[in-house]
């Protein structure tokens, strides 16, 4: 005759057999086939390629900084997708405002832009996950002009094709619109 302690262990053990196969097999396949039934480009991370090649993820930020690329946001982890985070620095931060003022000035002087015209505040500010691959219509419009003369494209030309890449905000009232930098450049790197 068994124990009410052994009893209760037995039971246990088995519970915990269970849940492992239930929860640790049965459910994460079954959440795997889902995903790579209904949604499988996002399921595979939106993979980007070019020629064959994979170029990026349209879900996770890169950095770029020649001249003829639309640039992405600041990172805190610079871009690092092992090392997602952002800086931990409030609003009033010293270290932080001097961040914005010097990204800023940076900003202007490379577009070209006037020591007091207005930035976009995702051209200055890193994202919570440091990892954002958007940023807004204006600051990719900010940036056509130098696109365009670095490619020796037409300025027109840059700005249709960051409209042809501008997200729509989800379900036309969820967030802002957005452009995929990595998508953007990609198309860039078509027109020539």
């Amino acid at each position: 005759m068994r124990t009410p302690f052994l009893r209760h262990l037995v039971a246990s053990v088995r519970i915990l057999a269970l849940m492992t196969v239930v929860l640790g097999v049965i459910y994460p396949l079954a959440v795997t086939a889902f995903a790579q039934t209904v949604v499988a480009d996002r399921a595979d991370g939106r993979l980007l390629e070019v020629d064959g090649v994979v170029v990026g993820s349209e879900l996770i930020g890169q950095e770029f900084t020649s001249p003829q690329y639309v640039h992405s946001r600041p990172s805190a982890v610079g871009h690092d997708g092992a090392a997602s985070g952002g800086s931990n620095l409030g609003p009033t931060s010293p270290t932080l405002l001097d961040a914005v003022d010097a990204r800023a000035a940076a900003y202007r002087s490379e577009n070209g832009l006037a020591p007091d015209a207005a930035v976009p505040v995702d051209a200055v500010t890193a994202s919570g996950s440091g990892l954002d691959p958007h940023i807004s219509p204006a600051n990719a419009r900010l940036q056509a002009e130098r696109v365009a003369a670095a490619r020796g494209l037409a300025v027109d030309v840059v700005l249709d094709a960051i409209d042809d890449h501008t997200e729509r905000r989800p379900l036309g009232v969820l967030g802002d619109d957005a452009v995929n930098v990595l998508a953007l450049n990609v198309a860039l790197d078509r027109l020539g």
